[in-house]
């Protein structure tokens, strides 16, 4: 169709390069790909034709679906079953857990050694302070 209207801009004499000009300027633009949801984008950098599309087809799927019978729901799988996958599943992300050396545990059990005695100094010295105001007001 740009092809048409590009052919008749050049028919009706305007120049080529006024004719591509006109017929890429409704072309969508092709971009890399940003792993965002395209409802996430904000109006003005993405096409507010992106963001309609979004709200139609979500508008869909918020429509009640019919009931289901028990033989059509899908049966949860044993208990044993389940709790070897979880097991399983608790395996594998802990072995993608970067675990800190001896120095490094040793510097971040002293910081919060000492963050969690100043806060205990801290209270103490509040729960002093308002002990003491109490005594002075009320005799």
């Amino acid at each position: 169709m740009s092809e048409d209207r590009g052919k008749a801009d050049s028919a009706a004499g305007s120049s080529d390069r006024e004719a591509s000009v006109d017929a890429n300027a409704h072309a969508p633009e092709t971009s890399k790909p940003t792993g965002k949801r395209p409802g996430r984008r904000s109006r003005a950098a993405g096409a507010a034709t992106d963001t309609v599309a979004v709200t139609t087809g979500s508008a869909a799927a918020h429509k009640p679906a019919a009931k289901k019978s028990k033989a059509d729901a899908p049966r949860k799988e044993n208990l044993f079953k389940r709790l070897r996958k979880f097991l399983r599943e608790v395996m594998s992300e802990l072995r993608k857990v970067i675990w800190p050396n001896r120095k490094q545990m040793i510097t971040y059990t002293t910081i919060v050694l000492v963050f969690v005695s100043f806060m205990v100094a801290y209270v103490f010295g509040l729960d002093l302070a308002f002990i003491r105001g109490v005594r002075w007001l009320f005799g």
